[in-house]
């Protein structure tokens, strides 16, 4: 391994944890463990089987990128969350709709619902229509004490505008809740209010969850002799440290997802196209356009509640290799249970009682893992059946992904694609790269660094060149201080949204700025 420097990517999912480990461009080796109910345990499982496959000793590697689906999972599923409080900055404004309207009240009943309305806030173009309530501020510092709440996310009206007013509340909470744990909306979501609101209240509720996952992946790498920096991957694609992961676990909620484009666009080198990762629970559709993930451009749904802050634009089916086949008579139901991690207990494969997908692959022919003779007394009629079923499900989806009826060439990676055995319809190609069973820790592997900006400009005032020109440096800045190299950051993404129901020139500006890590640079 003289002069290479090796690069790690895990992915861990909700059945399998991937990992590769790349020199430049090239895979030198992949690796695929169940996913443990331990998550470091899964991780120490795999990435000794892929280092082993290398020929590499852990010292040797130069850099870890994980992609998790930890925190999504927890808040879908009610686990592990925090109890927490909204601190609104907006009177005698804003008050109309309550924080926490909307939300799943089996959410409520594990985060509570305990808000603070307090003065101040500002206009669009930053100027204050109210002064910062102190006095309501420490109130609610003192209420919040003998609640024995911690957890906190601090919302105040435009705050990516005018930042500095939920620091400086942050600043008054602290002096009397010193040990709060502190959520400022303008670091993790839009302009809108509240849905930036919701990110910042569920960013608070896996403040603590983070902490414990990344300090067990941090200890599982300790345990394998890992001296390399580890990062994280968030939502867009590209990475973040362990600190900032920890501060912002909302951040890589679609990591996943986001990996396995990313990754399916390295393995081909196609650019646009709808990518589809089928995994052992679900299949992910996503969109990618010059050769990164479509993002949202409305409202995204996480575990029942709306939100705002960059997620990309993906479908999900409850269809993987681990679903669970079933008839009620001849009526065939598929899923949305799964064996998930369990596959290779009840699989009936592997000598298990659930008849799955991967089941059905194997009869079929299209698989070949475990034990094909355990499945030789499905009748062939049921095989068909069933996979009638998935092909059709497949192709419905792609439709409402699609944006006019023109066919699209089509990715398919995960290790779960060896479902999908026929051509599909409104499909003009189908791509099926090498170590697509584990393009997600590829994905994670050749993440970059971003930058962005998500603000309001007058074009009237300022001209929309210079606006331009301001926001496209800020987010420049915004990728270097992340840790990208800056001669290698490039602008790659530019929304403009005029807000004709103002009376001035105010335009949505949204730029993003990606560029390589300077570590990986410099190596």
């Amino acid at each position: 391994m003289a002069n290479r420097v090796a690069r790690l990517g895990i992915d861990v999912g909700g059945t399998n944890t991937d990992a590769v480990v790349m020199v430049g461009d090239v895979v030198l080796a992949s690796a695929k463990r169940l996913t443990t109910p331990d998550v470091s345990q899964g991780v120490i499982n795999v990435v000794g089987a892929v280092l082993s496959q290398a020929g590499l000793d852990a010292a040797e590697l130069g850099q870890v990128m994980i992609g998790t689906t930890q925190f999504i999972n927890a808040f879908v599923q009610r686990k592990h969350l925090e109890p927490v409080a909204a601190v609104r900055i907006t009177l005698p404004k804003a008050d109309g709709i309550p924080p926490f309207v909307g939300w799943p009240s089996d959410l409520v009943d594990v985060v509570g619902e305990q808000s603070y309305l307090v003065g101040g806030g500002s206009f669009y173009d930053g100027r204050e229509y109210a002064p910062l309530d102190v006095a309501g501020l420490e109130a609610a510092a003192r209420d919040l004490r003998a609640r024995k709440i911690r957890s906190v996310a601090v919302i105040a009206n435009f705050a990516p505008v005018r930042p500095d007013i939920e620091r400086r509340a942050a600043e008054v909470l602290l002096k009397h809740l010193p040990d709060a744990d502190i959520t400022l909306s303008s670091e993790v979501g839009g302009l809108g209010l509240i849905d930036r609101e919701n990110a910042a209240l569920i960013n608070a509720s896996l403040r603590q969850l983070s902490r414990t996952v990344v300090s067990s992946l941090t200890e599982a790498f300790q345990t394998l002799g890992v001296k390399a920096p580890i990062y994280l991957s968030q939502n867009d694609g590209t990475l973040i440290s362990t600190d900032y992961a920890t501060r912002f676990p909302i951040l890589t909620c679609s990591a996943g997802p986001t990996n396995s484009i990313r990754g399916a666009a390295f393995l081909t080198g196609l650019q646009d196209a709808i990518v589809i990762d089928v995994g052992g629970t679900t299949s992910d559709f996503g969109f990618l356009v010059r050769g990164f993930p479509r993002e949202t451009v409305t409202a995204h749904l996480i575990g029942g509640v709306r939100t705002n802050f960059r997620m990309p634009d993906v479908l999900s089916i409850a269809l993987g290799g681990g679903t669970l086949v079933r008839f009620d008579g001849d009526t065939l139901r598929l899923g949305p249970e799964s064996v998930g991690y369990q596959l290779g207990e009840r699989a009936l494969i592997f000598g298990g009682r659930e008849l799955t997908t991967t089941d059905i692959a194997v009869r079929a022919g299209t698989a070949n893992i475990g034990e094909p003779k355990l499945v030789r007394s499905i009748e062939e009629r049921t095989v068909a059946t069933v996979l009638d079923a998935i092909h059709r499900g497949i192709e419905d989806t792609i439709d409402r992904l699609k944006t006019n009826s023109k066919p699209v060439p089509v990715i398919l990676v995960g290790g779960g694609h060896i479902l999908i055995s026929r051509p599909l319809r409104g499909v003009s190609t189908v791509h099926r790269p090498q170590h697509a069973e584990v393009a997600n820790a590829v994905g994670a592997a050749i993440s970059l660094v971003s930058g962005r900006v998500d603000k309001i400009f007058d074009f009237t005032a300022l001209g929309r060149d210079a606006a331009l020109a301001g926001a496209k440096q800020e987010a420049r800045e915004a990728a270097v201080a992340a840790g990208a190299a800056a001669d290698t950051v490039e602008i790659v993404d530019i929304v403009e949204l005029p807000l004709t129901h103002m009376r001035t020139g105010a335009v949505h500006l949204k730029v993003r700025a990606v560029g390589q890590l300077a570590a990986t640079k410099a190596a």
